[in-house]
């Protein structure tokens, strides 16, 4: 791709990121991904070029209408609620998509069904009957992770349909011994069904996509490579690249396949075609025609998204958009994933999970990350790691010491010396002044090609310069000597043009902060060219306000702390079982005013705005006054130690007789047991506690 520069002519692009899953709210990785996105979105708009930069949720599929149903919803009301808490992740990071949709749209369901007939018009559709597990209780086939059983290898009881999680052998449900359904816990019986696959080892495909992937400059290196390994015939010749069953039976949550009654698309063929319906939806909304945007011959199409969804945006997607008679992407942009201090896996339990909303909650600045993010991103396909302690010493030197400090160091002399008004800069102040404009087109390539890391040493290089500058001349000397006041107002002006064309360099990257200085300048910033419109001589400048203040240690403690233990003290003398002190001695009285009862986990969701705590639907035995099983409402903390799906089914220790507790999510009725221990030793972390077969839901444990 060309670097875009502003004297090149308008170019017209259509920028994407990965569709979240609507079963859950934005994680860091998320968050990671939007912010790249949005800086190199925001940089191609100062150069003049005309961007679309649109999102969805990824609304459709089994797990969906599972999950909706355990909690008494439809998926529509389901997938909304997730919806509605999209709105404080975006704001409150600063990004800017022109648009966010949804899969569950009339947009989608026109393009999914449009393109569909299409590859079948090209002879790329083919039926087939397959076996596939049906559940009789639930009366529907089930998707592989709804299936669990003994792992044929290892043996290990309780592994998903698809690989086991002991051994991590890989095999299809059919091979698993004594299968049951995860959502009934009946024995599934296979069944045939009439499927439809997209025929990827057709040949026309194979040498599209052998050419598509393969173009210099279309993908990253290393997914090139990958790719091809995908591609590229088995030993005996034959293509190693199957064909993709697109269809799922119903019941599903889906969008219907127009020609094959209580067949629906399986999620992931209509998940990327959400990127067109998000922008059909824009551009209906102004009253442009999408045929018409989407056939212009210069019109540019990328998507940024992670390296778990390779696969599907190099291969499937492409080759969609190409046998449907349309244009393929001009480019996918694939990031690594990120880890947090020194590579760490995240885990709240162990202080080392990084909660975007909690960021936020904390009040710690959007910027800050934002920054931090682009100094660690490049091109390439790589980890980024968050380190709490390069994360604070990176946002108080670069943007405090080296970069907000020119304009703090400057701005109170022009006000209170100069009536706020600029002077004239001698020659020296003007080489500086041209050094820094010379960087201008190595800048913008660089935010191009999405070097964000080498970018923001480059700027930090520059804002160095400066602080020389202003080293050199002292101006809180100058200012004490009566016949160098000129020099005073040179000085200070030469910097507060330094400072901003420094803040045009960075305004993709600290959006507010932009604004911000513009306020303060009374002057537009949203043009890269306007480095060369100095503001010059008289030019009135605003009273400087504090642009961003200092990360601070307690801030990044408060970050990373891990859950507080619900603990009693104990005597300093008391025995320690696990590394962890004896409580205080209690009696057999003590003991029996706690009504502890077997429970089974009907329902488990993770709750919406918190990090730690997951909703558990339990039934202990109980009946409500007409005598219909009632289920009690507990809130767990364990959301760092299991998957909501993993717990469903099992049987626990509730301890009944504990008082209600309202709660900002609702009112949690008793407590659910578990073991806890340090994550970092073998067998630590936390354990809840699960009964054997022939315990029954509701009897007393003594």
């Amino acid at each position: 791709m060309t670097a875009p520069t502003p004297a090149a002519p308008r170019r017209q692009i259509f920028v994407t990121t990965a569709l979240p899953y609507a079963n859950g709210t934005f994680h860091i990785g998320h968050i990671m991904e939007y912010i790249q996105a949005d800086i190199w979105v925001r940089a191609h708009r100062m150069c003049g070029h005309a961007v679309n930069f649109v999102g969805a949720d990824d609304a459709h599929g089994a797990p969906i209408m599972i999950a909706a149903e355990k909690m008494g919803k439809t998926p529509e009301q389901f997938v909304a609620d997730i919806a509605a808490g999209r709105k404080q992740y975006l704001d409150g990071f600063h990004i800017e998509f022109d648009n966010w949709h949804s899969t569950h749209s009339a947009e989608n369901t026109a393009l999914a069904q449009e393109i569909y007939l299409d590859l079948k018009k090209a002879g790329l559709i083919e039926r087939r009957t397959i076996e596939q597990f049906f559940d009789p209780a639930k009366g529907m086939f089930l998707p592989d992770r709804f299936i669990k059983g003994e792992c044929p290898n290892c043996h290990a009881r309780d592994q998903y349909g698809d690989n086991c999680e002991a051994c991590a052998a890989v095999y299809a449900p059919t091979d698993l011994i004594n299968p049951y359904s995860a959502l009934s816990g009946a024995k599934p019986e296979l069944r045939q069904s009439e499927h439809c696959f997209f025929r990827l080892s057709d040949p026309r495909c194979v040498a599209f996509l052998e050419q598509w992937t393969q173009e210099e400059g279309r993908l990253q290196s290393d997914v090139a490579n990958k790719v091809r390994e995908w591609i590229a015939p088995d030993e005996n010749g034959k293509p190693r690249m199957g064909d993709w069953d697109i269809s799922r039976d119903a019941p599903y949550f889906g969008i219907e396949i127009p020609d094959a009654p209580g067949k629906y698309f399986y999620v992931w063929l209509d998940a990327p075609v959400g990127y067109l319906a998000s922008l059909k939806n824009l551009l209906t909304r102004r009253g442009q025609d999408f045929d018409a945007y989407m056939a212009q011959p210069d019109l540019e199409q990328y998507h940024f998204i992670g390296k778990d969804i390779i696969t599907f945006h190099t291969l499937f997607w492409p080759a969609m958009l190409k046998f449907s008679g349309r244009k393929a992407p001009d480019n996918i942009f694939v990031h690594g994933f990120l880890t947090v201090n020194n590579g760490q896996k995240m885990s709240k339990s162990r202080g080392t999970g990084l909660d975007p909303l909690k960021y936020l909650q904390l009040g710690m600045n959007a910027e800050w990350l934002r920054y931090y993010l682009a100094a660690k991103l490049s091109a390439r396909n790589e980890d980024v790691d968050f380190a709490a302690e390069d994360f604070m010493q990176r946002v108080n030197s670069d943007l405090i010491g080296k970069y907000v400090n020119i304009a703090s160091r400057a701005a109170g002399f022009i006000h209170k010396r100069f009536d706020g008004r600029l002077g004239e800069i001698a020659p020296d102040g003007d080489q500086l002044l041209d050094l820094l404009r010379a960087a201008r087109q190595t800048l913008v390539g660089l935010y191009a090609e999405r070097e964000f890391g080498k970018l923001v040493r480059e700027i930090m290089a520059l804002a160095d310069r400066v602080n020389e500058y202003v080293d050199q001349n002292k101006p809180w000397e100058l200012a004490r000597q009566d016949n160098m006041q000129a020099r005073l107002h040179d000085v200070c002006s030469t910097c507060i043009e330094a400072f901003r064309i420094l803040t045009i360099y960075l305004g993709p990257i600290l959006p507010r902060v932009a604004k911000a200085v513009e306020d303060f300048l009374h002057t537009s910033l949203g043009r890269f060219d306007a480095v060369d419109q100095p503001l010059g001589k008289g030019a009135r400048i605003g009273q400087y306000q504090h642009l961003m203040q200092r990360v601070e240690t307690a801030q990044l403690d408060k970050l990373f702390e891990a859950p507080a233990p619900n603990q009693t003290a104990a005597p300093a003398n008391a025995a320690a079982l696990c590394g962890e002190a004896l409580a205080p001695t209690i009696g057999v009285d003590d003991f029996a005013k706690i009504d502890l009862r077997i429970a089974r986990i009907v329902d488990c969701q993770r709750v919406e705005g918190s990090a730690k705590l997951l909703r558990l639907s339990l039934d202990a035995g109980e009946t409500d006054a007409s005598g219909a099983p009632r289920l009690r409402n507990v809130f767990s903390g364990i959301a760092s130690a299991y998957q909501p799906e993993a717990l469903k089914g099992k049987l626990t220790v509730l301890v009944a007789n504990l008082a209600p507790r309202k709660m900002k999510f609702g009112v949690s009725e008793g407590m659910v047991l578990a073991a806890s221990g340090d994550d970092k030793t073998e067998g630590g972390g936390i354990h809840i506690l699960e009964l054997g077969a022939g315990a029954k839901a509701g009897m007393r444990v003594r």
